[in-house]
């Protein structure tokens, strides 16, 4: 199963928990793995405390990591082979977070902790429209 989402880019934070909580107890799975991949190479998933201080810090670190306003061997590539881009941060913030999360299903619900909510995060320089891919796998 897919479904799309619609991002602002440059570190747009989407809370996607209740679409995927959806998909589970919409498989009639009552015990099993839950799997989520983004299909993209600048944006990624985590699971993360859905909190504004926690997103703040996460963008300083992602800057530290890899600064939207840094010269990439990426943007040199991609003027000769596709339209002009400047993401090539995003790519590499991507790569370091990852493009797929996995967690449990017991009682025909997603195991999460608390404070645990599933984040898509567009690092991308501009709007997209995201797509992700879910696959329930049954354990039972």
């Amino acid at each position: 199963m897919t479904f799309t989402v619609e991002t602002k880019g440059h570190y747009d934070f989407i809370n996607i928990t209740e679409q995927i909580a959806a998909v589970v107890k919409e498989s009639g799975v009552s015990t099993g793995i839950a799997y989520v991949f983004v299909l993209h190479t600048t944006a990624a998933l985590t699971i993360m405390e859905w909190e504004e201080g926690i997103m703040e810090d996460m963008k300083i670190a992602f800057e530290k990591w890899a600064p939207e306003k840094a010269d990439y061997k990426h943007h040199l590539r991609s003027h000769a082979v596709h339209e002009p881009d400047g993401n090539g941060a995003a790519h590499i913030k991507s790569a370091i977070i990852g493009p797929d999360v996995s967690m449990p299903i017991d009682g025909g619900a997603l195991q999460l902790g608390s404070w645990q909510q599933i984040a898509l995060i567009d690092f991308d320089e501009r709007p997209r429209t995201r797509e992700i891919s879910i696959k329930i796998i049954a354990a039972d």
